[in-house]
C-alpha cells in the first residue's frame, strides 16, 4: 500500500517595492509579511534597475514619481530584457496623465496609496496571475484613453512642457484653489505661486484660470 505524499507548498509569490519614501516602504512590509517574500527594495532609477535585474521578482510595486526619471523609467529599462516581470504601479497621484503614462510604459495595473492591505494584497496576486488591475475611477481613465475620448499624445505634449512643480501648481489651481491655498499645500510662497501661474498660462498658451480650468477638465487631469 503506497503511503500518500503531501504535494509541497506552492511557491510564495516574489515582491519588489520601488519608492523613495522609506516610510512607505516600511508599511508595504509590514501589510505582506507573511504572506509574500520581499525581495528587493529600491528608492531611485538606478537603484531598483540593480536590484530588479538581481533579483528578478515576480511583481514589482512601483512608485510614479521618483529620482532618476520615475517608474516610467523603470519601466523602459526593465521590460525589454524582463519581459515577464509584472509591474504594480503605486502613487498618491489619480491624475490622468500618470495613469495613462505608465500604463504605456507597460505597468499591468495601478493603484493609489490609500489602498487598504487586503486590497494591495488581493491586487498583487491579480496582477500576478495576468490581470490588469486598476480602482474603478482609473480604470475610467484607461478606457477613455483607447477609445480616443482623452486625446493621450496631446495630453503627453503639452505636460512635456511643464515642470513637475508646474504641473502640481496647475492641477491645484484648476481645483479651484486660490493662490494662498495653493502656497499651503505646496509650502511655497504666494509669490512663488504667481510666478508657477503665469509660466504655466504662457507654456500652454492659456490666459486665464478659466481656460486653464476647462483645458485641465477636458484632459481629466483634476
Amino acid at each position: 500500500m503506497t503511503t500518500p505524499t503531501t504535494p509541497p507548498p506552492a511557491a510564495r509569490l516574489r515582491i519588489a517595492v520601488v519608492d523613495d519614501h522609506a516610510m512607505f516602504r516600511t508599511g508595504v512590509r509590514a501589510e505582506i509579511s507573511g504572506t509574500l517574500d520581499l525581495v528587493a527594495e529600491a528608492e531611485d532609477v538606478e537603484s531598483a534597475v540593480a536590484a530588479l535585474t538581481a533579483t528578478t521578482p515576480d511583481v514589482v510595486l512601483l512608485d510614479v514619481h521618483m529620482p532618476g526619471g520615475g517608474g516610467g523609467e523603470v519601466l523602459r529599462r526593465m521590460l525589454p530584457r524582463h519581459p515577464d516581470m509584472r509591474f504594480l504601479a503605486l502613487s498618491v497621484s489619480d491624475a490622468a496623465e500618470d495613469v495613462i503614462g505608465v500604463i504605456r510604459a507597460g505597468a499591468r495595473g495601478y493603484v493609489t496609496k490609500n489602498i487598504s492591505g487586503p486590497e494591495l494584497l488581493d491586487a498583487i496576486a491579480r496582477v500576478a496571475a495576468g490581470d490588469a488591475v486598476f480602482s474603478p475611477r482609473l480604470a475610467g481613465f484607461v478606457l477613455d484613453a483607447f477609445a480616443g475620448t482623452i486625446e493621450v499624445a496631446q495630453i503627453d505634449t503639452d505636460l512635456d512642457r511643464l515642470t513637475e512643480r508646474e504641473r502640481e501648481v496647475m492641477r491645484l489651481i484648476a481645483r479651484g484653489y486660490a493662490y494662498k491655498e495653493v502656497a499651503k499645500e505646496l509650502f511655497i510662497s504666494i509669490k512663488t505661486v504667481e510666478t508657477h501661474v503665469s509660466s504655466v498660462l504662457r507654456k500652454l498658451q492659456l490666459s486665464s484660470r478659466h481656460e486653464l480650468t476647462r483645458w485641465a477638465n477636458d484632459r481629466r487631469l483634476i
